[in-house]
């Protein structure tokens, strides 16, 4: 039998676009001679729709979308479509309103529904706020082949694999109970850096201890903060890799399950990413163009500093968008060094993209005048540096505004954490390219980037000054900082490794300037609500799933 994935790429809500790119894979399965095509999680709707599901209306039209799709695919082709599903006993139950489920659609009707059994509440998921969790092992029998439907999480709970176990059921388990033939999953399952070969890893675990191929299929796409990097895989009983999708675009592979050896013969197998930094950019471009193109813009702006943040992002925004749509922006003050406005210029020349240049001098004096008798005999500080950051935001949201341009901030993971950022200047945008990206990465992004080029694409110097945000005389970073190399160490430890002061002290660190870290992540969680939506590509995000209080009267260093 021959079998394929359609790894779409849906835009949320959109449900007769996204029936219609289904209808389209279909029809492209048809004539490949396909029997069974497989999509996303979620695939009519777009996942996650997170409150759109609160709206009757909303599940109604899916459920109608769902039913003219049964009845416009080609004969001889079953497709198994992610959607919704009302959860008829949620009265008498006390359950939640909706499944999410897969349907199985052939023959021109919807034949049944399959409920997705294991649902995740951790980091960015909240699926129990909507659905009821499926009670039954999902299987079917289609021509001789028995085949198991698992959705996303159902994969997520081999007992061997994870060395403890989540949630009372193995739902794979239950399927290898059952004899099937195959076992297909359904995803919707967010990039991170690295995933991909944790996923690999698990399915190849799975497959070798039932002896039961696996075929996974997964959501591709960047929606809001979340990024679907694809790859759609399948795994043979002796655990290889037979067939892989390509990573960070929409594809269509096909897949030969051979009834004989009752496995899955070898396939196209397309190529992983060669190095993170390779990843990483690839998932930011496509987050980038998403969300751009998906909110229904055009172009993009972004203020263009001559620092190594702004050239990172400006570099992502013209390969996501072309340079025809990206506009940046310099914005001297008295304090701006030559080489800001030489090296941001020279950045804006390599990738030939459009300058605009707004000296900001009169502007702080206009504001220095009206404040001067409330300031009088106090010294300047922070409060005046600022102004400089919101002069150049209000500047920029003016553009943004009289042009309908999304504004892009600029600003990194490193100095989101600490605070080290001004609400409504810098972090002023729609977007927040790099939030989830530190400071030490994104040197070693730009660096990547000029290594696999011809020629330079970020200026040599932007990569060898010392950063500085240049808002009063001979500003660096490190006068407010520690060195990025040491921050983000133990910003590490502290966001992803969990790890206790002590335990961080033992590995080398200053213990004044872990205090001092643990009180600015702390006290700029006010920032970080205010923040544009920031793409996601780690495990420990400023977004969706950074679930902290703002008031609050505990801090970190009493759980030491």
């Amino acid at each position: 039998m021959k079998i394929a994935i359609a790894q779409i790429n849906p835009l949320i809500g959109d449900l007769s676009g996204n029936a219609q790119k289904i209808l389209e894979m279909s029809q492209q399965a048809s004539l490949a001679g396909v029997r069974l095509l497989l999509t996303p999680e979620l695939s009519i709707c777009g996942y996650p729709p997170r409150d759109l599901l609160l709206n009757p209306s909303f599940v109604v039209s899916i459920n109608q979308t769902l039913e003219k799709l049964a009845a416009d695919l080609p004969p001889n082709l079953a497709v198994l479509v992610g959607t919704v599903v009302k959860n008829s006993q949620a009265h008498i139950t006390g359950g939640k309103n909706l499944f999410n489920s897969i349907a199985l659609l052939e023959n021109g009707q919807i034949q049944h529904f399959f409920h997705k059994r294991l649902l995740p509440t951790y980091d960015v998921f909240d699926e129990h706020r909507y659905f009821e969790h499926g009670l039954e092992p999902n299987h079917f029998k289609l021509d001789n082949l028995h085949i198991g439907v698992t959705i996303c999480e159902d994969l997520w709970n081999n007992e061997e694999f994870w060395g403890k176990r989540s949630y009372p059921i193995n739902p794979i388990n239950d399927l290898a109970d059952l004899e099937v033939d195959l076992i297909v999953n359904l995803s919707a399952s967010p990039y991170t850096v690295g995933k991909q070969n944790l996923r690999e890893a698990m399915l190849k675990h799975c497959a070798v201890s039932f002896q039961k191929p696996i075929i996974y299929t997964n959501q591709v796409g960047g929606n809001d903060d979340l990024i679907f990097d694809g790859r759609s895989f399948a795994v043979n009983k002796q655990g290889k890799i037979v067939s892989r999708a390509h990573g960070f675009v929409s594809d269509f592979i096909t897949i030969e399950f051979n009834s004989n050896k009752q496995d899955i013969e070898l396939g196209h197998i397309s190529p992983v990413d060669k190095s993170e930094n390779e990843e990483i950019w690839n998932a930011l471009v496509l987050g980038v163009k998403d969300y751009v193109h998906k909110c229904r813009f055009s172009k993009v702006l972004l203020g263009l500093s001559g620092g190594v943040d702004s050239a990172l992002v400006a570099t992502i925004a013209t390969a996501a968008l072309g340079k025809e749509n990206v506009i940046g922006v310099l914005m001297p003050s008295p304090y701006s060094s030559e080489h800001s406005i030489t090296d941001a210029l020279a950045l804006a020349k390599n990738l030939d993209i459009q300058t605009q240049i707004l000296p900001i001098g009169k502007l702080m004096q206009a504001f220095d005048s009206s404040l001067n008798d409330l300031f009088m005999g106090t010294e300047f500080g922070i409060a005046e540096e600022n102004l400089q950051s919101r002069i150049r935001g209000n500047l920029l949201m003016a553009i943004s505004n009289k042009f309908g341009y999304l504004l892009l901030s600029t600003g990194n993971k490193s100095e989101v954490a600490v605070g080290y950022c001004t609400l409504y200047g810098d972090m002023n945008g729609g977007l927040s390219v790099i939030a989830d990206v530190p400071k030490t990465r994104v040197y070693s992004l730009c660096k990547w980037l000029n290594s696999r080029q011809l020629q330079e694409v970020i200026p040599n110097n932007i990569l060898t000054k010392a950063p500085s945000a240049e808002l009063k005389p001979g500003q660096v970073d490190q006068d407010s900082l520690p060195a990025y190399d040491i921050l983000d160490d133990i910003l590490d430890r502290l966001l992803y490794q969990h790890q206790s002061v002590a335990e961080i002290v033992t590995a080398g660190h200053d213990r004044v300037v872990v205090d001092r870290i643990l009180q600015l992540l702390s006290r700029a969680e006010f920032k970080r609500r205010q923040a544009a939506p920031g793409l996601k590509i780690t495990d420990r995000a400023f977004g969706t799933g950074w679930r902290m209080p703002i008031a609050s009267s505990w801090s970190v260093l009493r759980n030491i």
